[in-house]
């Protein structure tokens, strides 16, 4: 009988891996479809050398349409901090989708480009723009682009780029006496770059996008994202316009000057969030709209007519796919011969608590919530101190990564407050009432361990191969919005080996935590599990919760300071939810702690180091 049902589980596991599998292919097999217009676009990967032996690497769309008889206009994509070139490959496909050819980048420190000398890239370098730009204007290889017509558009520190790129291309033209090399820029989700220095030796035209709803706009000069009077916005219209037709109100939405001249100018006001602004419908028709307008380019599409939503959904298809697929890869892992002295009996859940017992845990559960929620802006701030290369842009291998290093003290300091909570309670409590480390899989041999750690090893390589073929064969990862699980260069494993030490305090406590703590007797498991995704991710939400209630009532975010440490939350939110379900499947497959917080360790831990910047000397 037992024989029957390991064999029927076995087959379970095959049939949900295998089903994982299809999902993702087909997935992102639509993906690809869609971000190729249906084979009308040819997507590649490029690598461009740069000054100071750097290099940017970018994503080249070309409609098949973009030919030597007919060269069609070129327009650079540049994301913003901490995001990839796939972050805005909706705005890409979008454009490419009317014919445009255009080239999404990963910033200087971010995806596969590198890290710049300058600690200023995105001011001095504008990210890479620079070099991309010179590159296609030169290039004779590139015979199907308008070498006339070349434009930049980029969201946040990307906005930065491409008005910076504006102002040091019109530099240049005021020296050699020619047009300047960039015809038109978008700038997106930045103004403070919008001062008379910089707009005075722009010699191209300028779109500008900022979010009413914007968090940062406690930095704008009125304190808020209203366009229309902004000095920002009214310094972008009349740095097109002659004296005697500057205007003192920005009409939003209404073209100012002459493209043919590179004096147009617009200003829009979206009503959404800065991280949301690129996702947005009407941000995104904006944008396609102004190109049109410069380049004199129309199509059959209706800017309103856009399919990157669909990628997004087959992208977090196949992102959902992934994650659960970890689960029966696993189960067939322990059925080998040499993995398979790692399943133990699972142990018996505790005795539900009552009166005392129940009043502790619900306490401590409060507790930890409001510690890990009063810790994180802390955290982040002495991360800067403790890493002040990282923190201040410098090229470094001790801990490079800014925003990472904030999360990682945050996870240390909770993990290691989850740990001390947990043996107060057994001491001064549990114990006296039948709890007992029996009862928690904790127990573990040196060789249990090691080949523990070499499942863990297993599984993440085969979360990851999965993924780079379908990105050799699709050129698509896993991705929703700014979330993503995205391919990477072989010296995050070096990264990998540095930071998964400290975080794993944090895995290992929440895996202690969810089956030695919070798994009762009587309890169902779906209870039990959606319980310990909320005790995990709530401190964090409160802190996003905070923050936007406090910015819808006052209009100013309540941390200004550290508001893009609270942005971070928005991806690693969803990652403290799902947690403790990996860390209760595998429990459950071993009777141990120790399988699920190696795994999604390894996992979640590669997934925010390859996502975010990297000030690595290479």
């Amino acid at each position: 009988m037992a024989g029957r049902q390991t064999s029927g589980r076995s087959h379970s596991a095959g049939r949900t891996l295998a089903a994982s599998l299809l999902v993702r292919f087909v997935a992102g097999w639509i993906a690809s479809a869609l971000q190729t217009s249906g084979g009308r676009v040819h997507v590649q990967s490029i690598k461009i050398p740069t000054q100071n032996g750097q290099w940017v690497v970018a994503d080249l769309f070309k409609p098949r349409s973009a030919t030597a008889d007919s060269p069609a206009p070129f327009i650079a994509v540049v994301p913003g901090f901490q995001r990839s070139k796939e972050a805005l490959s909706n705005i890409a496909l979008e454009l490419a989708r009317r014919g445009f050819v255009t080239a999404s980048i990963d910033p200087y420190a971010q995806g596969s480009s590198s890290a710049s000398l300058s600690r200023i890239a995105a001011t001095t370098e504008g990210y890479g723009l620079f070099a991309l730009v010179d590159y296609v204007a030169s290039s004779e290889n590139l015979n199907y682009i308008d070498k006339n017509r070349i434009g930049a558009t980029g969201h946040s520190a990307g906005g930065n780029a491409a008005i910076r790129a504006a102002n040091y291309f019109g530099r240049e033209a005021q020296r050699t006496g020619e047009p300047s090399k960039l015809d038109s820029v978008y700038v997106s989700g930045y103004v403070l770059t919008l001062r008379d220095e910089v707009l005075g030796d722009v010699r191209s035209n300028v779109g500008v996008a900022y979010a009413l709803y914007d968090e940062g706009a406690y930095r704008n000069e009125l304190g808020n994202g209203d366009m229309r009077t902004a000095p920002e916005a009214l310094r972008a219209v009349n740095s097109g316009l002659s004296a005697e037709d500057a205007v003192s109100v920005v009409e939003i939405g209404t073209y100012y000057g002459d493209k043919d001249t590179r004096t147009l100018r617009i200003v829009h006001n979206e009503r959404v969030l800065h991280p949301f602004q690129p996702y947005m419908q009407e941000a995104t028709a904006n944008q396609i709209e102004y190109f049109e307008q410069v380049f004199d380019w129309s199509g059959e599409l209706s800017s309103y007519d856009q399919v990157w939503q669909w990628k997004e959904f087959f992208g977090v298809v196949s992102l959902i796919a992934a994650l659960v697929a970890l689960v029966p890869m696993g189960q067939l892992l322990l059925r080998t011969t040499w993995f398979s002295g790692l399943v133990k009996t699972v142990p018996d859940p505790l005795p539900a608590p009552t009166g005392m017992g129940r009043l502790l845990f619900r306490g401590t559960f409060v507790l930890s919530a409001l510690v890990a929620c009063f810790t994180y802006i802390p955290m982040a701030e002495l991360s800067q101190k403790l890493f002040v290369a990282a923190s201040t842009r410098q090229l470094t291998w001790f801990f490079p990564q800014r925003m990472n290093n904030a999360v990682m003290l945050w996870a240390l300091l909770n993990g290691t407050f989850g740990f001390l909570v947990f043996w107060l309670t057994y001491r001064f409590f549990g114990r006296a009432r039948g709890n007992s480390p029996v009862l928690w899989g904790v127990q573990v041999t040196a060789s249990e361990l090691g080949r523990t750690l070499a499942a863990a090893l297993v599984l993440f390589t085969g979360f990851f191969l999965i993924l780079f073929a379908l990105y050799y064969f699709l050129h698509v990862d896993y991705r929703f919005l700014f979330m993503g699980v995205r391919v990477f260069q072989p010296e995050l494993l070096l990264l990998l080996a540095m930071y998964v030490p400290v975080f794993f305090v944090f895995f290992l406590s929440n895996s202690l935590r969810i089956n030695g703590a919070m798994r009762f007797e009587g309890q169902p498991e779906w209870r039990s599990m959606l319980l310990g995704g909320v005790a995990n991710s709530l401190g964090l939400m409160l802190i996003v919760v905070v923050q936007y209630v406090t910015f819808a009532v006052t209009g100013t975010v309540y941390w200004t300071d550290g508001w893009l440490y609270v942005n971070l939350l928005f991806g690693v939110v969803p990652m403290m939810f799902v947690l403790p379900y990996f860390n209760r499947y595998f429990f459950r497959m071993t009777g141990r702690i120790y399988l699920g917080p190696m795994v999604t360790c390894l996992v979640f831990v590669m997934i925010l180091i390859s996502n975010t910047v990297i000030y690595l000397p290479l």
